[in-house]
């Protein structure tokens, strides 16, 4: 007689499926706990199956693989029955076949979930009520849609990642739990910034520039005290300060000459300068003796100040 070692051997059976719905217990739908038939029950106990009892099932057709708890043992021969959102999971139908094999998962550390709508995370304390459905749950899988009832609603949330392992046992254990952003969640969009090369700077109007009169020194017209317009060209702007020295001579000469012959003036108009003092004829004026024989005294004559002569009158 061959012995046989309970231990290494594995639970592997295959049954048709159908919904929970069918034997008329709603409750089982909040959660990931099946029911099987009684001859489960003793075939477990027969391998000494340890609790609790965790299980993968598997629909080869579809590739789909997840993993669950055991409810009850109460399913007719060949038959299980499963949550409906598992069968959706599955891609089953009524009747469709199912492999069921025993598993052992390592308990899980940390969960990565995703709500599919916004709906969610409106709950007054969403970690509060998903830590309360995930009490009815024995083992979580990469990948699966879970279902959590609340407020007579149904949210329906992804599972991203689980570790240490792709499937973890939820049981009696401490699980951190985090959330990413629901699948229908739009960043706001932002305005989009004006780049440089399309923002338009305000037109500038460049005023035109003023002109300004350059200063040119002695370019006026020449006056002479007796009204007489003078006959000098005006000195140009561009003429040299310092000319030939002997022209300055020459010029030095003439100017003394006309300035001779300009001081003649008629009689009967008063004459300003140094040949004031001299007669009508040219002769000098010279100042009578005094009767008391003493020398005359020579007056000093003033410095020139500018604007302090005396006033006259033509009529005497």
């Amino acid at each position: 007689m061959a012995y046989e070692n309970h231990h290494d051997a594995a639970f592997e059976k295959k049954y048709r499926c159908y919904p929970i719905s069918f034997i008329d217990k709603p409750y089982l739908e909040n959660g990931d706990k099946i029911v099987m038939p009684p001859s489960a029950l003793d075939r477990l106990a027969y391998l000494h199956i340890e609790y609790p009892m965790l299980f993968e099932l598997s629909n080869t057709s579809a590739g789909r693989v997840t993993h669950c708890g055991v409810m009850e043992f109460i399913a007719d021969e060949g038959l299980i029955y499963l949550p409906y959102w598992m069968m959706e999971n599955m891609l089953l139908q009524e009747g469709d076949i199912v492999e069921v094999k025993n598993a052992s998962l390592a308990k899980g550390s940390y969960v990565k979930l995703q709500p599919h709508t916004k709906d969610f995370l409106d709950i007054s304390n969403p970690k509060a009520v998903l830590e309360t459905t995930l009490r009815s749950y024995s083992c979580l899988t990469t990948g699966d849609t879970i279902m959590v009832p609340y407020n007579n609603k149904k949210y329906y949330i992804n599972v991203v990642e689980t570790k240490p392992s792709t499937a973890v046992s939820i049981i009696e254990t401490d699980c951190e739990v985090d959330f990413i952003p629901p699948l229908d969640f739009k960043e706001p969009e932002k305005p989009p910034s004006p780049s440089l090369s399309n923002r338009t700077l305000p037109e500038v109007k460049e005023e035109p520039p003023k002109k300004i009169a350059k200063f040119s020194p002695f370019t006026g017209s020449g006056r002479r005290l007796n009204g007489k317009s003078s006959t000098q060209p005006a000195v140009s702007p561009s003429s040299p300060l310092i000319d030939n020295p002997q022209q300055n001579a020459a010029n030095g000469i003439n100017g003394s000459k006309s300035s001779s012959a300009s001081s003649r003036q008629k009689s009967g108009k008063l004459v300003f300068g140094s040949n004031a003092n001299q007669s009508s004829n040219g002769t000098p004026n010279v100042l009578p003796k005094s009767s008391s024989g003493e020398p005359p005294q020579v007056e000093e004559k003033p410095k020139f100040q500018a604007f302090t002569g005396k006033k006259y009158s033509l009529r005497g």
